[in-house]
């Protein structure tokens, strides 16, 4: 029995698991789990966020100053834990955390945390007012108070997974006498674990096929890229990857269940989509044999239990007899354009609801919108129907996308609903009035 003397020294040499093909059933294939989810704070972020940090303890604490990062999660929550531990802040910059969970936890630790009214958590290259913009924002205005790590840009990211999952992996398996791996499956986040894990595999294994998964673009699948944030920033090189795999939160959600009671692995949604995505992709024929497959689990199931929640109340003993509107169901959802919209409020009594968060709502919203964030409207359909069937009810997000699952799940239950074409963007393309507060 080895016994460590710092809780860093459990960071990594995470379990490689073979997973019982009489559960997933794929002919011919060899499917290892990569548990990251066995970091000492429970996730593959922990790798990232030592390797960012441990050579900055005594610059950052002799300077006094508190970490900034972009982070609505695990980065945020190793960054918190191992700078708590050395008297070190963290200021969280995010555009607003979806799970309650994961904030509580963060303010647990004592974590100063920022939302934003921005769509993506990645840096994104279309609006001037991203995460990584504030964050420059915040250090410009206090230039001696702020460290940013900047965990989707630093190299540091790529190489913790290079010299470590990587490694690991290949190691692992040489000494179980398996001399190939042909696929890495992960989800796509900042791309530090599948670029560094993909990189050093391919250097012993020249044919090893990379697969990253998003999800859907009107979904959210906690940890991981949606089709809409697929813009080609810091670490991400869309060419490095062989195939990028599109799950919805339903397979994800799938994915996560059959890990945990096919084979005792207790992973977030996540590892779920990357399972889900595994299984599509090698259920197809291959030629040449065995095929060898890794999937990354990147995190812990028990943080996210209220997300499972709001999409399947059933599983809790919640059925609410509604269920999440398919592809359909969504391609039909009502939808009224910004100037219909304007006609629709100017003539009849209209519910106009905003599901943007709190500081984007009160930044500019349509005038008499009333504001629901997505995930408090989410929680509130699972208890039954939050709005009267007397008037139409339109809801709003910044695109349009959100809106219309919303306005499919009124119209399950009755309600004349829409969805604004084009959302927020849309109303102000259209050159119609915002207020304030």
């Amino acid at each position: 029995m080895t016994i460590y003397q710092h809780i860093t020294d459990l960071i990594g040499d995470t379990p490689l698991l073979h997973l019982d093909p009489a559960v997933h059933g794929l002919d011919g294939v060899d499917l290892y789990a990569k548990l990251e989810s066995h970091n000492p704070f429970g996730s593959v972020k922990d790798r990232v966020a030592w390797a960012m940090l441990r050579d900055e303890f005594d610059t950052v604490r002799a300077e006094g100053r508190t970490l900034i990062e972009a982070s609505s999660g695990n980065t945020a929550k190793a960054l918190r834990v191992l700078g708590a531990m050395h008297g070190i802040g963290l200021r969280a910059m995010t555009n607003r955390i979806k799970v309650g969970e994961v904030r509580d936890l963060l303010r647990l630790l004592g974590t100063d945390i920022v939302e934003l009214p921005g769509l993506s958590e990645c840096p994104d290259p279309t609006t001037p007012d991203d995460v990584y913009s504030a964050i420059e924002n915040a250090m410009a205005a206090e230039p001696e108070r702020f460290r940013h790590l900047s965990q989707y840009t630093s190299e540091k990211n790529i190489a913790a997974h290079h010299d470590g999952t990587g490694r690991e992996i290949h190691e692992d398996l040489a000494a179980a006498g398996i001399d190939r791996v042909d696929y890495l499956i992960g989800g796509l986040g900042t791309t530090g674990s599948s670029r560094g894990a993909g990189s050093y595999l391919r250097k012993f294994h020249p044919e090893l096929r990379t697969v990253a998964v998003v999800s859907d673009r009107g979904d959210f699948i906690p940890g991981i890229r949606s089709e809409r944030e697929m813009w080609e920033v810091g670490l991400f090189q869309p060419d490095f990857y062989n195939e990028i795999v599109t799950v919805e939160s339903g397979p994800a959600i799938e994915g996560t269940l059959e890990l945990a009671t096919g084979y005792g692995i207790l992973a977030g949604p996540t590892s779920g989509a990357a399972y889900a995505a595994a299984r599509e992709v090698l259920a197809r024929p291959v030629r040449g044999g065995a095929v060898v497959a890794v999937v990354i689990v990147c995190d812990r199931l028990e943080p996210y239990l209220s997300y499972i929640r709001q999409r399947r109340p059933e599983l809790f003993g919640r059925d609410t007899g509604r269920r999440t509107p398919g592809p359909a169901e969504l391609a039909e959802a009502a939808v009224l354009g910004p100037a219909e919209l304007a006609e629709t409020i100017r003539t009849q009594h209209t519910v106009v609801v905003d599901t943007r968060g709190a500081m984007a709502y009160r930044i500019a919203h349509i005038p008499g919108a009333i504001n629901i964030p997505d995930d408090r409207l989410t929680d509130l359909f699972t208890h039954g129907t939050p709005f009267s069937r007397a008037h139409p009810v339109v809801f709003t997000c910044p695109t349009g996308d959100i809106s219309r699952q919303f306005a499919a799940t009124a119209q399950q239950t009755g309600h004349l609903a829409y969805s604004l074409d084009g959302g927020i963007a849309g109303w102000r393309a259209a050159g119609l009035e915002l207020e304030r507060g």
